[in-house]
């Protein structure tokens, strides 16, 4: 810091004001952190968690979001869903659905399996599903929903096979009594191998189980019923209720909007409107949405951590104003003016904050990659975000000094020095 000069003149002695150039400044500022290392750790601590969750936080929503495009493109934006509404149509109580519903759907471009499946009804006073045929047996279940579904349905749900296999076009041609059960029944009916070919009873019907499905990447209640060919169904217990029938197709990528559009057509050319296709949503609205609510929730706990570092630099810059009175008093009395005395005080705090953003970034930077790592994604983080962080941790010191350099710059250099 350069101290006041006087020059002599022939008129009158001159002042020169004093100078506190800007190197002086940061080298102030660092020699007032370092002098203090642990205090100066720990305040900036709060900044250091603010700034990392700020950059997790964007990471990670990046990084979560790049995986629901994925994860869409490969399952939901292949989906198509067609329901018979036949009965809300003129009162109609027939079957919206014809016998070789299949067999149409899958004749148009794209389409890669389609079946229609539905809950069958059965008669509560014949029991539930049992793996005996005496009512009440060990391993009956009387909740055990039932499915009535085309091979087709089953296929698109692309099926994970834990033992055994689907039946096919073969069983549901020939009306066999066969059944398809998911994983949890096969436990709660103590079938665990398929190698003795058990048999569960439905009501009071048999039916040989050829196969258990362990997962399903669709229609995840599957793995809590027992599914059964579409026509074996309708010859024991009758044609389904109208509302309750449903098509599920699977199709190409790019494909679904426009099979969404034909299907009703090729299956009731006469009355398409008995049918309505649900096309996949948009993409863009589901990541927008998960992303928006991901980026609220997390960013109110960004926000609140680097509130509690901006306390923490304020209270620390604020004691070390109080301990350092008599210093100012002295820079004072030397010529430093009020100015001066601000500036270095907020170079103090605001070279805690950048520290603090720095490590923060570097800490929220490393916790995307490792959390990417572990779950086998592509990490994304944005450069913007990575290039922001510091300099919000810098407003934030600022803004926390603030008024500690204001107090800092009214203390009185003859009060100060009486101190």
């Amino acid at each position: 810091m350069k101290l006041p000069q006087l020059r002599r003149s022939r008129t009158a002695v001159r002042v020169e004001p004093s100078r506190f150039a800007a190197r002086d400044n940061v080298s102030e500022a660092f020699a007032g952190v370092l002098q203090r290392p642990a205090r100066s750790a720990l305040t900036a601590l709060g900044t250091v968690l603010g700034v990392g969750t700020f950059v997790a936080v964007l990471g990670l929503t990046a990084t979560t979001s790049s995986q629901i495009d994925s994860r869409f493109n490969l399952l939901t934006a292949t989906e198509v869903t067609v329901e018979d509404v036949a009965r809300e149509k003129n009162n109609f109580a027939g079957p919206g659905f014809p016998a070789d519903a299949d067999l149409r759907v899958e004749r148009l471009g794209g389409v890669q399996h389609a079946g229609v499946f539905f809950k069958v009804r059965l008669d509560p006073t014949t029991g539930g599903v049992r793996s005996a045929p005496v009512g009440g047996a060990k391993g009956g279940s009387e909740n055990t929903d039932v499915i009535a579904a085309s091979p087709g349905a089953l296929q698109a749900t692309v099926p994970k096979m834990a033992q055994g296999r689907l039946y096919d076009e073969y069983h549901s041609r020939t009306r066999q009594r066969v059944a398809v059960l998911g994983s949890a029944v096969a436990a709660r009916l103590g079938i665990t191998t398929l190698d003795t070919r058990p048999a569960v009873f439905i009501g009071s019907e048999p039916f040989t189980v050829i196969g258990i499905v362990q997962d399903v990447r669709r229609k995840s209640d599957l793995l809590l019923s027992v599914a059964v060919p579409r026509t074996t169904a309708e010859e024991i217990w009758g044609p389904p209720q109208s509302s309750g029938t449903t098509m599920l197709i699977s199709t190409d990528v790019g494909a679904a909007q426009q099979v969404a559009r034909l299907a009703p057509t090729a299956l009731r050319p006469d009355h398409p409107e008995y049918l309505k296709a649900v096309p996949p949503p948009d993409p863009r609205t589901l990541r927008s949405g998960v992303t928006s609510d991901l980026e609220q929730l997390f960013l109110i706990l960004a926000g609140i951590c680097l509130v509690i570092g901006a306390v923490g630099i304020a209270n620390t810059t604020l004691v070390a104003v109080l301990e350092r009175t008599g210093e100012i008093g002295l820079r004072r009395a030397l010529g430093a003016r009020g100015r001066h005395i601000t500036t270095q005080f907020l170079a103090e705090s605001g070279a805690l904050g950048t520290l603090g953003g720095l490590v923060g970034t570097s800490l929220g930077t490393l916790t995307v990659v490792g959390v990417a790592v572990i779950r086998e994604w592509t990490p994304v983080i944005h450069p913007a975000t990575v290039a922001s962080a510091p300099l919000l941790g810098l407003v934030t010191g600022v803004l926390a000094g603030l008024y500690p350099a204001w107090r800092a710059a009214r203390i009185e250099p003859a009060e100060a020095l009486r101190r």
